[in-house]
């Protein structure tokens, strides 16, 4: 069983919100995630860090005032998923409004693997483009030899990146990442997209400083783009500190009011959602998936198109064929996770036990696929660390959903590899809190030079490139670093709750609170934990549980009369089975709006039966 805690708060910052009118749960809750100031959640302009922090920005943004001037041909090379799709598109838009010669190119993940490559470099400068400068977004930090080629060859490169650096930064004309040496902007957390949004605000500063714009009106209004910066922060999982979920709420304020690019408005439209409602979780779980569909299965040129289009009937049918790759893309991410948990139930002693406990049988591991194998596995008995997974039938687009996936079931640091090509593996990561998967892979690529091909990422999530015979050692090398790294302790899922909720509290207007406002990576949506009688149960889309639960309450002793029996509706994901009668839930506060019914629901994020006192 997880360990289920309730967040602590100061006190002291809880009676300064209570004190300025916020909701008791309200307090408690922001308190709880930082909040000293009410200040904090304003989404006022005025808060935002000013570009000028951020290293290199007003020096690409006269560079590319020089080249606008001089009609140099710009060329975006942008990453495959969502983030550098709205960074492309945020490029593509505001740099066009300031009259530049601007295309872009998206690599080929199949093809030509992540980021500025030597490969791609030669492709831009063979290409119809034929570009004078190449600029990157969401990439370009770590590609020293692709930035070298260009140079070579007589482009010159500008670098907009948030990825962390290696040790050697690339050759670039200008570098602009709020992670490079010598960066002191206050937020490290910003997005690719919100990177290239700051460059294109000091862009326009500085036209404005030469005189570009004849009248403030003639200015191009660059709030048009947060609707962007929004989707590719959120989707990005970047941590929503102060300054990004200033971003995201801008942004989420122009999409309600059905003020988004048409690209948007056209995937919130066919994922069937109200725009007045549009949350984190409608730009993370439904608008993201179905952008990023398109690098995974395909060509992320059709997301991109998507969101740079204005013609709505156009966006309308491009965010159906986004829709169409969505779908076939959770039909492969289902093959694969019942592969990979079939591989896992063979090597973990028993289902009931896998998340908390897994304990390895190297002699059950399936030849064809990979994990561990006898000659080199931990003794028997003992706990994984991390988990190593290969398959030769995997899609390479989709192995960081699936990688993702198996984390969140098993907590365990996760790289999962598909068939690379060239007799090479392509991997992807997901991490755990306390294990920084960059930082592991960059200790691995260190003790076994040569073992890694290529790496990159961040703390939560990484690429990598290996041999096809060096898939043991690498899992191997992987399982030794996570054994150095971690502690048992950080093999425990802990679930994080904001403690109980009174019947009183419990209200559709709480509710409607909660949603309006941005959450995300490191300020977590809020969960409450519960004890529940459960007075229905029915099963819906024959995998999910419709609930009536009603709140357990104390015995009544000298209590006043009971209160008036309340049910609530409740809808509990991927669980056919039935429920005991009564359960402790964690679960958070929905907003249902159905055919213009709005009502509270809860959507339940773990239960167990409840243990009679």
């Amino acid at each position: 069983m997880p360990n289920i805690i309730v967040r602590d708060y100061p006190h002291q910052t809880f009676d300064t919100l209570i004190r300025h009118g916020f909701h008791p749960v309200l307090a408690r809750v922001y308190s709880a995630r930082g909040i000293e100031e009410p200040g904090q959640l304003e989404i006022d302009w005025s808060r935002l860090i000013p570009f000028a922090r951020l290293k290199n920005a007003t020096a690409m943004a006269q560079f590319l005032a020089t080249a606008i001037a001089l009609r140099k041909r710009l060329l975006i090379v942008a990453d495959y998923d969502s983030d550098g799709a709205t960074a492309c598109a945020v490029g593509i838009r505001a740099l066009r409004k300031f009259g530049a010669q601007v295309d872009y190119l998206v690599p080929n993940r199949f093809e030509y693997g992540y980021g500025l490559t030597p490969e791609i470099v030669r492709v831009a400068a063979a290409g119809v483009h034929r570009p004078d400068i190449l600029i990157t977004v969401d990439n370009g930090i770590a590609s020293v030899e692709g930035v070298a080629e260009a140079n070579r060859l007589g482009m010159q490169v500008l670098v907009t990146d948030h990825h962390l650096p290696g040790d050697t930064l690339p050759e670039a004309a200008v570098i602009v990442n709020p992670n490079q040496p010598g960066c002191d902007f206050p937020s490290k957390h910003l997005s690719g997209v919100g990177v290239m949004f700051y460059v294109m605000l000091a862009l326009r500063a500085e036209l404005r400083a030469k005189g570009m714009f004849a009248s403030p009106q003639q200015e191009p209004n660059l709030g048009s783009l947060l609707d962007l910066v929004a989707l590719g922060t959120v989707a990005d999982v970047v941590k929503l500190d102060d300054n990004n979920r200033l971003l995201v709420q801008q942004g989420l304020k122009r999409i309600r009011k059905g003020s988004g690019c048409a690209g948007i408005n056209a995937l919130i439209n066919i994922a069937c959602r109200n725009f007045s409602q549009t949350s984190t979780y409608e730009l993370g779980f439904m608008i993201g998936p179905r952008l990023n569909a398109a690098g995974r299965l395909d060509d992320m040129s059709l997301g991109i198109e998507c969101l740079i289009t204005d013609d709505p009937p156009r966006a309308a049918q491009l965010a159906l064929q986004l829709d169409t790759f969505n779908r076939k893309r959770q039909e492969i991410e289902s093959h694969m996770r019942d592969s990979a948990l079939n591989m896992l139930e063979n090597i973990f002693s028993g289902s009931s036990g896998l998340q908390d406990s897994p304990t390895l049988r190297p002699s059950d591991m399936p030849q064809r696929s990979g994990v561990f194998r006898s000659h080199d596995s931990p003794q028997e008995g003992t706990s994984a660390y991390a988990l190593t997974l290969f398959d030769p039938g995997w899609h390479q687009g989709v192995i960081g959903i699936l990688a993702s996936r198996i984390k969140d079931k098993f907590h365990r640091p996760v790289i999962t590899f598909a068939p690379g090509g060239q007799d090479e593996l392509k991997g992807s990561g997901r991490s755990i809190p306390g294990f920084h998967l960059r930082d592991a892979l960059d200790l691995v690529s260190k003790r076994y030079p040569g073992l890694l091909l290529k790496f990159g990422g961040h703390s939560a999530a990484a690429g990598l490139t290996i041999r096809t015979c060096d898939f043991e050692k690498f899992r191997a090398a992987f399982e030794q670093t996570a054994r150095e790294l971690l502690g048992p302790a950080d093999l425990k899922r802990v679930i994080e709750t904001d403690g109980d909720l009174d019947e009183s509290e419990i209200t559709l207007e709480l509710a409607e609170q909660l949603v309006r406002q941005v959450w995300g990576q490191g300020f977590p949506q809020p969960a409450f934990r519960s004890r529940f009688h459960v007075e229905d149960q029915r099963v819906v889309g024959q995998k999910h549980l419709k609930l009536k639960l009603r709140k357990a309450r104390p015995a009544a002793g000298n209590n006043p009369p009971e209160k008036p029996v309340l049910l609530y509706d409740a809808i509990l994901f991927l669980q056919d089975g039935p429920l005991p009668g009564v359960i402790d839930a964690v679960y958070r506060l929905q907003v249902n709006d159905f055919k213009s019914d709005v009502s509270l629901q809860f959507i339940l994020e773990h239960w167990s039966e409840a243990t009679m006192m």
